[in-house]
């Protein structure tokens, strides 16, 4: 104890000594007015702001050294007080940081709190690997199959709710990037193809999360649709109209309704400029545009300069100073960047502390509560899992009438698959797959969540037989024994690295062959981190999609499986027939490496990324195309059936508003996900038709009910790049309405006459 209390106290000698003259420190008796909550954020920042030496806010401004965070600092005694910011942060981190994927100080003597951020897209990640227990939640690509914006605010809220009791208080999660490119490898991480679905979920998601009083932020901020060589490639788009109008719209949404706390900007260039130097992107939309008031911070290793980065928005560079510590401050000295600059970025971190409450209600460690993490999880995977097929409605399953029943392949009898990268929760009691090195899914983390063993609780009276699939004969050899098959499949995903293609991995195409072959009532259960071909779809009798579904995954897929819940999700991307029905069929890379003179290993070429397909994305492109797509994006079944009729849609000057029945026409209760799409007058140049509005409505068998539903003006407009605005069109509309993009029995054409000018 006394060895700790002298390390403190050095550590704060030191901070005043590395301040340099004129740069020391307040008494510590100072009075603090920011400590009163009735005062805005705003006014309390500014009143820290004051307070603070020029030292101190370039602490802020960027994270611990690459190495020192999480007990990974300089071991050995210190000899000396820190004579650099680096050298006071990486001593700061050794003691404080709490071992998630950025640390960085705070000011004790001001009050403001040490950072303490955690990867947490699908869960709290590293928290197993410390002896913590995190939730891991089905994919984010799930949740956004649920089309639930209530569903969505409590997968933040419990995120939220186990950062803090890990210690945490913010999230690098929030992953908002569309799925313009289905191989992405981090797909799982993202909200789907359509920027107003996945902007809405988001901005859902991090209000639910900073309402637990941890900062959050959304990323990556912008274009980054593909992993394959992310921090050479260029994402080139022909006009700011198509940034606005695709991407840049799922962030401009989620920022709008949530007020995050922090953006995060990207790995990849936008038309040959960095995304963290982006002066377009940072400062003239996000910070002006928007009027976004909360921080941008760096991913990590993203950030490449020191006065470009910071005049361009960027606030924060993680995770280390090589930029933002003394080469700042020298810029500063030398008149690169004004002080009115670094002001700005202490101010917008501060405002976001405040605003989310940080200070008023300091982080506690405790036990999280395991048991709601759980049954979250699992209503939450039951909500995201898709029916794609259910020929001759085999699902769901009887128990009392089925007499055997063989589950083949993918890990199935101990556990479900996960993404990996920084999204990767760690398996609770460790990874249910002994050897991970071999055999399919190689490496990739399983939680312990067996279908096997689910199936077989839900059907006590049927012999249920487990084979790993890795001999297809053998498994239809089990399967033609069995009154039931069910292959489950599967497609490791993970950041770092994008899809060879959409075709499931490890001859799995043939092993679900041969089972239909030899069983003509199979059944398919895919966990994949998007979508994938089925060149066997028209084989098999059912197909179940269930993403990445968490640590309950196996309960929930087995629960659908045998009716016990009703699946009402609906595709939140499209799923395209083979890699020739995309806009380009392959993922972008790099030119082959140039040996440098006298050999030697040669360095990665930068390159385009070219996305000539425009506004056209995911069901736009093949609407757009007259392409037949797999599985269309929006849609799902039920075991119940669903009629939509009495469309009336009006228009009042901005506002369109759009009334219209739907009823259960079915024998139990269900859920149906109702979706309004909309096509523009010719005029405007844009694809066939364009997502407006949904509504998630829960009937009981025979019950009908009548929807209202207003559609936003945003969501109607198109981006004017001479105006530098958004504009509703005048002309003729035309509403659609049904259960998914290409079922959508009712429509009416409406007519807006005015010019309407948007933020």
């Amino acid at each position: 104890m006394q060895r700790k209390m002298w390390l403190l106290a050095w550590l704060t000698l030191g901070m005043a000594a590395a301040q340099g003259p004129g740069r020391g420190q307040a008494p510590p008796s100072a009075p603090r007015p920011w400590a009163d909550a009735s005062l805005s954020p705003d006014q309390r920042a500014d009143l820290v702001l004051k307070e603070m030496t020029f030292d101190e806010k370039i602490q802020m401004l960027h994270g611990a050294p690459s190495g020192g965070g999480g007990g990974r600092g300089r071991g050995g005694q210190a000899s000396a007080a820190p004579a650099t910011v680096e050298e006071l942060t990486a001593r700061l981190t050794a003691t404080r940081s709490n071992g998630g994927a950025g640390f960085i100080p705070g000011i004790a003597r001001l009050g403001i709190p040490d950072l303490q951020m955690a990867d947490a897209a699908v869960g709290v990640t590293r928290g197993a690997a410390r002896g913590r227990y995190s939730t891991a939640l089905p994919s984010t690509l799930g949740l956004a199959c649920s089309w639930d914006l209530k569903a969505a605010y409590d997968y933040g809220a419990l995120i939220g709710q186990e950062l803090r009791d890990q210690g945490y208080n913010m999230s690098l999660g929030g992953g908002v990037n569309i799925t313009r490119e289905p191989r992405n490898g981090r797909n799982f991480e993202y909200l789907g193809e359509d920027p107003i679905l996945a902007g809405r979920m988001d901005g859902q998601h991090m209000k639910g999360l900073q309402a637990q009083g941890v900062l959050g932020d959304v990323k990556h901020y912008a274009f980054n649709d593909q992993e394959t060589g992310r921090n050479i490639g260029s994402a080139n788009l022909a006009g700011k109209r198509i940034m606005r109008e695709t991407d840049l719209l799922a962030f401009e949404i989620a920022v709008h309704d949530a007020a995050p706390a922090g953006v995060m900007c990207a790995y990849n260039k936008i038309g040959q400029v960095y995304a963290c130097e982006n002066s377009y992107l940072l400062n003239d939309v996000l910070k002006q545009a928007w009027g976004f008031q909360g921080f941008v911070v760096s991913d990590w290793g993203a950030t490449h300069s020191t006065v470009k980065a910071a005049l361009a928005g960027l606030d924060i560079e993680m995770p280390g100073s090589s930029y933002f510590g003394d080469a700042l401050k020298k810029a500063v000295d030398a008149g690169e960047v004004p002080m009115a600059r670094i002001n700005d970025m202490v101010h917008r971190i501060l405002r976001s502390e405040f605003a989310v409450g940080l200070l008023d209600k300091p982080v506690t460690p405790q036990v999280p509560d395991v048991v709601r993490g759980l049954e979250a999880a699992e209503r939450m995977a039951e909500e995201s899992i898709v029916l794609l097929k259910n020929a001759g409605g085999q699902l769901p399953l009887r128990a009392a009438a089925v007499r055997s029943i063989a589950v083949i392949g993918s890990h199935a009898d101990v556990g479900v698959l996960s993404g990996g990268g920084s999204a990767q929760v760690n398996a609770a009691g460790g990874n249910a797959v002994i050897a991970p090195g071999g055999g399919r899914g190689g490496g990739a983390t399983y939680h312990r969540s067996s279908p096997l063993r689910s199936i077989r609780a839900l059907a006590p009276l049927a012999k249920v037989e487990y084979t790993d699939g890795t001999d297809p004969a053998a498994a239809a050899a089990l399967a033609k024994a069995s009154e039931i098959a069910i292959v489950f499949c599967n497609q490791p995903a993970s950041e770092g690295r994008d899809l060879a293609g959409l075709a499931l991995p490890d001859k799995q195409d043939v092993l679900v062959s041969a089972v239909a072959a030899a069983n003509p009532r199979t059944i398919v259960v895919l966990e994949t981190g998007g979508p994938v071909s089925m060149p066997w779809m028209e084989q098999v009798n059912a197909v179940l999609e269930a993403w990445y579904p968490g640590i309950r995954g196996g309960e929930a897929i087995a629960r659908i499986l045998f009716g016990e819940v009703n699946p009402s999700a609906k595709t939140a991307v499209s799923f395209a027939k083979s890699e020739a029905d995309l806009p380009h069929e392959k993922t972008f890379g790099p030119p082959p490496a140039v040996a440098p003179t006298g050999g030697g290993r040669g360095a990665m070429q930068p390159f385009d990324i070219d996305y000539t397909e425009g506004l056209k994305v995911g069901y736009k492109w093949f609407d757009a195309e007259n392409k037949t797509p797999l599985v269309p994006f929006g849609y799902g079944l039920s075991y119940t059936t669903f009629a939509y009729s009495g469309l009336q849609a009006t228009a009042s000057g901005k506002d369109v508003k759009v009334r219209f029945a739907v009823k259960n026409t079915g024998k139990r209760a269900g859920a149906e996900i109702a979706q309004v799409y909309v096509s523009l007058p010719a005029a405007a140049g844009e694809p066939p038709k364009r997502l407006v509005a949904w509504e998630r409505v829960e009937l009981a068998a025979g019950e009908a009910r009548t929807l209202s539903l207003s559609v936003d003006p945003l969501h109607l407009s198109i981006f004017n790049e001479a105006k530098d605005g958004w504009e509703v069109l005048p002309g003729d509309y035309t509403v659609m309405v049904g259960g998914s993009s290409r079922d959508l029995p009712l429509k009416q054409a409406i007519a807006l006459r005015p010019v309407i000018a948007m933020r």
